[in-house]
């Protein structure tokens, strides 16, 4: 479903760089408000029938996009979510969960025991 918001938003606003992805209704060259996209995220909470929950909302999705692609190289992260800087996603957005570090944990120790 959030991927059809996201196309919806694109086929208003197809603009590529520093066009905002969540355009303001009355103006494609603005990004919409905060209020008003606080408005349509407490809507959308309330369609899908989940109960409002302290800590859900923009920002976490945000913080989820960013620790799901943790992958990627850090300049086509910040160009995909709009960052800035790098600095801001290091420091404010990605999370690594238990199992990437579990996962690093193995691969370093596989590393050093590679024998020959």
């Amino acid at each position: 479903m959030a991927g059809a918001v996201l196309e919806e938003a694109r086929r208003h606003n197809p603009g590529i760089g520093d066009a905002p992805l969540l355009a303001a209704p009355k103006d494609p060259f603005a990004s919409m408000s905060r209020s008003l996209a606080r408005d349509w995220w407490k809507k959308a909470e309330t369609l899908a029938e989940l109960e409002p929950k302290r800590g859900r909302g923009w920002h976490s999705l945000r913080r989820k996009f960013a620790s799901d692609l943790m992958d990627l190289p850090l300049k086509v992260l910040c160009d995909l979510g709009g960052w800035k800087t790098a600095e801001t996603v290091l420091q404010c957005y990605q999370r690594p969960d238990e199992d990437r570090l579990r996962k690093a944990i193995e691969e370093y120790r596989g590393v050093g025991s590679t024998s020959k």
